[in-house]
């Protein structure tokens, strides 16, 4: 198994935290990881992503080209991104960021409403969690239980009270995730 992601939007979405927790979740599984992070002076509300390989044999490099699966979080990064997603691939995308709707037909493609349901949660810090469940429902690369532990490692002790809410959004991510093509 070799997963090779782009994850792309502006800054403050989480999209960086949503590579790392993937990365180290992966490293709980004893997979081989890559995590590479980019972003603009401006993070947040700037254009940022990452790129993401989870691997059961080495890397042999962390720079991309093209990818199995896109998150695409804003029109800009689907723009940019959308082509160099690998005949087959998977292209996830949250409506509320996108003006016009990809057309690939040689792709997977799936919508989920994760603004929708962070703002229903109350709580919109919790955006990527519920990207990162339909991540995770349409390809498991990784387990659920190892996103939670990641969790543990990358949230600042200070912030381990809000776990449970980033597991509820976890979870309700993959039920909310739908195939559109």
């Amino acid at each position: 198994m070799k997963e090779e992601l782009i994850i792309s939007g502006f800054g403050g979405q989480g999209v960086l935290s949503m590579g790392k927790l993937l990365a180290y979740a992966g490293l709980e599984e004893g997979k081989e990881v890559s995590w590479l992070p980019a972003y603009g002076p401006e993070q947040r509300g700037g254009t940022a992503n990452t790129t993401v390989i989870v691997s059961d044999s080495p890397i042999a490099s962390p720079i991309l080209s093209s990818y199995t699966t896109a998150i695409l979080l804003n029109q800009p990064s689907l723009e940019r991104f959308v082509s160099q997603i690998r005949p087959g691939g998977a292209l996830i995308y949250d409506p509320y960021g996108i003006m016009e709707r990809p057309g690939r037909s040689d792709i997977d493609i799936y919508e989920i409403n994760a603004m929708d349901a962070a703002t229903e949660a109350k709580n919109i810090k919790t955006f990527n969690m519920f990207i990162l469940g339909g991540l995770i429902k349409v390809h498991p690369i990784v387990s659920v239980d190892n996103v939670r532990k990641a969790l543990y490692k990358t949230l600042p002790q200070r912030h381990h009270s809000q776990i449970p809410e980033n597991e509820a959004a976890l979870l309700r991510g993959m039920d909310i995730i739908r195939k559109i093509q």
